[in-house]
């Protein structure tokens, strides 16, 4: 097999810089960095690269075993670097979403509490007013306000108290049934 077909069957998926100087006159070094430049994080430029020092004829023989364990393991933390961040940028959406529900959520709470107020000033203006009858009416439904359940039955009743008495369907007990 020839250099460049043993380098492409490598399983890792990368790019290569590798310079080959001469130590002495039969003796090389070759330096083999492999990185991968779409990795958005900074930590994949503190990769070292692999140092292999011999004759032509050892780096004939042994370059591609040399370096294959480095190079997959150097690929596989490529990998997870790249997983890392897109959690990361994953949990950080997720975050915003949860942080815009909770603002959604408060703002819908402070719009309900001030629905709330203003029914109960309206009944209050109208009780003010005379208007027993309208003002009951205006007191909101305790269903749709349950924290203030206790309140709304209160008032209610106080209201209900103020009805002129209706000569005409006066309530039946059970002594005229």
């Amino acid at each position: 097999m020839n250099f460049f077909q043993s380098l492409t069957n490598l399983p890792v998926a990368g790019d290569w810089t590798i310079n080959i100087a001469k130590e002495t006159a039969d003796r090389l070094i070759v330096s083999v960095l492999f990185y991968n430049n779409s990795i958005g994080d900074d930590a994949r430029k503190k990769v070292p690269p692999i140092l292999l020092k011999g004759t032509p004829q050892e780096l004939d023989e042994g370059f591609f075993q040399a370096i294959e364990l480095p190079v997959q393991e150097t690929a596989l933390l490529f990998a997870n670097m790249e997983q890392f961040l897109l959690q990361k940028e994953q949990a950080k959406i997720s975050s915003q979403m949860q942080k815009e529900n909770g603002t959604k959520a408060d703002k819908e709470k402070i719009d309900k509490q001030k629905k709330y107020e203003e029914a109960m000033k309206k009944a209050d203006e109208l009780e003010a007013d005379g208007k027993y009858r309208e003002a009951w009416i205006k007191v909101p439904q305790a269903e749709l306000y349950p924290e203030h359940a206790a309140t709304i039955s209160n008032r209610r009743m106080e209201l209900s108290k103020q009805f002129a008495p209706d000569l005409f369907n006066e309530p039946k007990t059970q002594e005229s049934c």
